[in-house]
């Protein structure tokens, strides 16, 4: 390849989805594993007219924060996971907050977001109590490549914990062509759980040998038990939380106890407040605001995650829990709230949700993001219900990812 097939590129930010950002006479160019401040010579993959992407070619000047990933399925064309690995943890984290003002600022319309600095994760590997493998056609545990289609066969993964670790390296699926995808997890006590999903709904024959519970989840989500445990058990400052297959829980233990932290923090209740708990999930907001208001109203739309939640906060009195999508469920209620926390997918709240949310109205409302784009254009539509951000706080829920989990808090 010769340089005129190239551009030269001083990359200067990071932006949402992990691609560094340059400009190429005037022209905006996002690179992957890239990093700001470096100089490259890099190569135009993809030209969209108004802007391109770009893979690098040779680096000319390395950023002091670059450092060598550690995994062999990491960079272009490999595992889509760890975007990351080449940069020095302290520096993820810093771009991670960049990525959070950059997005309230273009997509939130707020001028000058207060942003604190990323709370990093205690531990940067060997952090995740979950994870999701494709299974290909022989039967090898895959994580989806770079492109989001490929699927790239694993034979080790560094952000998993020990006890995934060593049942990953224990499990064979070759015998099984039905299968579709395999989840992992670990609870708090370091019981391993496997869950099953095939193409045909079909429950596979299984031999295990192996000290771990299996459970099978059918297309529209529904578990099923086959073997040991229907579920793992999660420790958060002293209380445990039964979390069924299917059913959703942070992927990071440490900082899930600190999202609860924060989210107290930002509440700041007295005892005397009805709090709303929208998508509540099993329960793990609701079981430390409940010692501090008069009333808990949690809306979940998963049927598995609403019965663990029902035996998760057993030992309340104070607490509604209501089973229902929360754009259905939500403008039903006639009740007033003075705050609510909400914790939507990463696709952010649904506008009738949101809407119906408002229309309650809750002086303080607490919003624990997973996307910082969709917690921008959700603020955006918040200020229209006159709320005001007061401040949001990055929690690194994923090292070497580029995911951003947020807690925004908005006054009215």
């Amino acid at each position: 390849m010769s340089h005129a097939d190239t551009i030269e590129l001083t990359l200067a930010e990071m932006v949402h989805g992990g691609n560094a950002l340059g400009r190429h006479q005037g022209r905006p160019i996002f690179v992957p594993y890239a990093i700001p401040g470096e100089r490259i010579r890099a190569r135009i993959v993809d030209d969209r007219g108004r802007y391109a992407f770009a893979q690098g070619v040779t680096l000319l000047e390395p950023s002091p924060a670059r450092v060598r990933p550690i995994c062999p399925h990491f960079g272009p064309g490999r595992c889509g996971g760890c975007a990351f690995q080449h940069i020095a943890y302290e520096a993820q984290a810093d771009f991670k907050r960049d990525v959070v003002i950059d997005q309230l600022k273009r997509l939130g319309n707020v001028r000058n977001p207060v942003v604190l600095p990323t709370i990093p994760s205690p531990d940067a590997w060997a952090y995740r109590n979950t994870t999701t493998f494709q299974v290909d056609g022989e039967g090898r545990l895959c994580y989806l490549g770079t492109d989001g289609r490929s699927l790239i066969p694993i034979e080790e993964c560094h952000i998993i914990r020990p006890e995934l670790v060593e049942l990953f390296e224990e499990l064979a699926f070759d015998e099984i062509p039905e299968l579709e995808r395999v989840r992992l997890q670990a609870g708090s006590d370091g019981a391993a759980m496997v869950v099953l999903s095939t193409k045909d709904d079909e429950a596979p024959a299984l031999e295990v040998d192996l000290p771990v519970s299996i459970n099978f989840l059918l297309s529209d989500n529904e578990p099923a038990n086959l073997i040991g445990s229907s579920h793992v058990k999660y420790a958060l400052h002293g209380r445990t939380f039964r979390v069924t297959a299917g059913a959703f829980f942070h992927p990071n233990t440490a900082q899930t106890e600190r999202l609860v932290d924060l989210v107290l923090e930002r509440l700041n209740l007295t005892g005397r407040e009805a709090v709303l708990d929208l998508y509540a999930g099993v329960g793990t907001f609701s079981a430390f605001i409940a010692e501090r208001a008069a009333l808990v109203t949690t809306i979940e739309s998963y049927p598995p995650a609403v019965s663990d939640a029902d035996e998760n906060l057993t030992d309340f009195d104070n607490i509604d829990l209501i089973e229902g999508s929360v754009e259905s469920v939500l403008p039903e209620l006639d009740e007033t709230y003075d705050a609510a926390v909400v914790d939507p997918p990463p696709a952010g709240m649904d506008g009738r949700a949101l809407d119906a949310l408002a229309a309650h109205g809750p002086r303080t409302l607490v919003y624990v993001s997973a996307d910082p784009a969709s917690l921008a254009r959700d603020a955006k539509r918040l200020a229209q219900k006159s709320y005001r951000l007061v401040d949001t706080q990055p929690v690194d829920m994923q090292p070497q990812t580029f995911q951003i989990q947020c807690v925004a808090h908005f006054t009215r």
